[in-house]
Parts: structure tokens; sequence; C-alpha cells
């Protein structure tokens, strides 16, 4: 009874967070939706924004990225892989797609353009970097019929996802508790906002309970 009673109360609160993240990620992606210079982040971009290919990036990660985090989240549902197979799979083929062609691209751009010095760059550019390469190893893994594997490249995968809201977390905490420079906070959260995160899915990872022969039979059981 207590060990079903803790599952439910995880499960309630995976939803509530990731309702939360995807919530306030619309709503500052609906603050773009004007299509002017002097809106939230872009008022720190003056220098950037004749650029015409930084400026489509950007607009092409804030619509989009909110997509990555709700379709990625639906990937850990056993309930949604078992009872809704194929749907499963679409959401997690919109994911993937998302990720590898237009938001890595998209961020890749915006790294390079990233306020901070080169300590920020760098941050982006390993995210960014490590974003790709885990959600394309999940995909190998899946088509290799490797679902332990693809389930922790996964996890990696939407732990990067995830620094969407992370990093922005970060940024609130630094900014109101903190003295330092503007910049110094930008190189700060650029770090904080996907390192933790990856520690975090390691130690997820490792702390499974759930055998390769279990997940492989469930998902032989999709097709």
């Amino acid at each position: 009874m207590l060990k079903n009673t803790v599952w439910i109360l995880k499960i309630v609160l995976g939803y509530a967070i990731i309702s939360v993240a995807v919530f306030l990620m619309l709503r500052i992606s609906a603050n773009y939706l004007v299509f002017q210079d002097d809106v939230q982040f872009l008022v720190f971009k003056h220098d950037y924004l004749d650029i015409k290919v930084w400026k489509f990036a950007f607009y092409t990660h804030a619509f989009t990225a909110v997509i990555c985090l709700f379709a990625g989240f639906t990937q850990f549902s056993k309930d949604l892989l078992i009872q809704f197979p194929r749907l499963h799979r679409v959401l997690g083929r919109i994911y993937v797609f998302n990720i590898l062609i237009i938001n890595f691209p998209a961020a890749m751009i915006m790294a390079i353009y990233a306020n901070g010095g080169l300590l920020a760059k760098l941050a982006f550019l390993i995210l960014n970097i490590l974003w790709f390469v885990f959600t394309f190893k999940a995909v190998q893994f899946a088509l290799k019929g490797k679902f332990k594997l693809h389930r922790d490249f996964m996890i990696r995968s939407f732990a990067l996802t995830f620094s969407a809201i992370t990093l922005r977390t970060w940024k609130v905490i630094l900014t109101n508790t903190s003295i330092i420079d503007v910049d110094d906070i930008y190189v700060a959260e650029a770090w904080l906002g996907f390192l933790p995160n990856l520690v975090l899915a390691e130690i997820w990872i490792r702390s499974k309970i759930s055998s390769a022969g279990t997940d492989q039979s469930i998902l032989h059981n999709t097709k």
C-alpha cells in the first residue's frame, strides 16, 4: 500500500513539474509573437538583431523548444507505452525530429552568438553537442532493439532538454541572491543550466531498478 502511494505521488509530482515547465515555456514563447525587438531576451541582443540567420534561429528555437519538453516527457510513461504504443512512437519521433533537425542547428547558431564571452559560448556549444549525441544514440539503440540503453540515453537527452527550465531558474536565483556582474551571472547560469541535470540523470540511471529483459519484452509486445 505504502509503495503504491509513493509511486502515485511520484507520478503526480512529475506531471505537475512538467506541466508547470511547459506552461512557463509557452508563456515565454507567447511574448515573442509580437515580433518586436524590445521584448525580454531580445533586449540584451541588440548587437545581433540585424543578423538574419541569428534572428531566424532565435525564433525557431523560441517557438519549438516547448514541443521538445512535452513530447520528451511523455516518453517516460510506461502506461502510454503499453496502452498507446503507436502514440508513444509518434511523440518519440516528434521529439527526435525537433531536436536533431530543428533545434540543434538553431541552438548552435545561438551558442556562437551567446552573451557572456568564450566561457558561456563553450557551455552552450557543449550542451548542444551532447544534446544531439545523446538523442541520436537513443535512436540508434532503439533501432537495434537495445531498449535499456535507449532508455538511458533518452534520460540523458531529456535532462538536457529540461535545461531550458533549469537555466531560467538559475538566472532568477542568481539575479536575486548575488551581487556578481551580469556577464558573470550569464556564464554561471550557462553551466549550471545543464551540468547538475546530467549528474541527476546519471544518478537516476544507476539507481533505476529495471532489467533490460523487462524493457525489451514490453517494447517488443508493442510492435
